[in-house]
């Protein structure tokens, strides 16, 4: 039985590391890709949606299009929650301000430099 050498052949599968990124061929936990990413900035338009669903009639306002990422926009959704004095939460790049703030919310971010149009009911 003679041993072959793959020259050129790359790694399919290997359990030492996990799964493995398929951009830069490193494990997961270790991957560097996202990071570099600038955040998606979509079509350059802060949209403001008043949504009840789920929420037992409650009024809520979505913030979405947000051309930030990271710490950047939990600090922007800290500042407009407290220009309006409510609760609100941050989930998946997305802002939730309590109650219907669509006018409020509007002129603050445009005096912060952004586009913004209340989409919507």
């Amino acid at each position: 039985m003679s041993k072959r050498k793959n020259t050129g052949s790359r790694l399919v599968y290997s359990t030492e590391g996990g799964r493995l990124c398929p951009q830069c061929q490193r494990p997961v936990a270790a991957c560097v890709c996202g990071k570099d990413r600038p955040a998606a900035t979509g079509d350059g338009i802060v949209r403001l949606h008043r949504e009840t669903k789920g929420r037992g009639g409650k009024a809520v306002t979505l913030v979405k299009g947000l051309p930030l990422s990271g710490d950047a926009l939990k600090t922007l959704a800290t500042q407009l929650k407290k220009k309006c004095g409510v609760g609100g939460a941050l989930k998946d790049d997305v802002v939730e301000i309590q109650g219907d703030q669509r006018t409020l919310l509007k002129t603050e971010l445009e005096k912060l430099g952004y586009t913004v149009k209340i989409a919507g009911g």
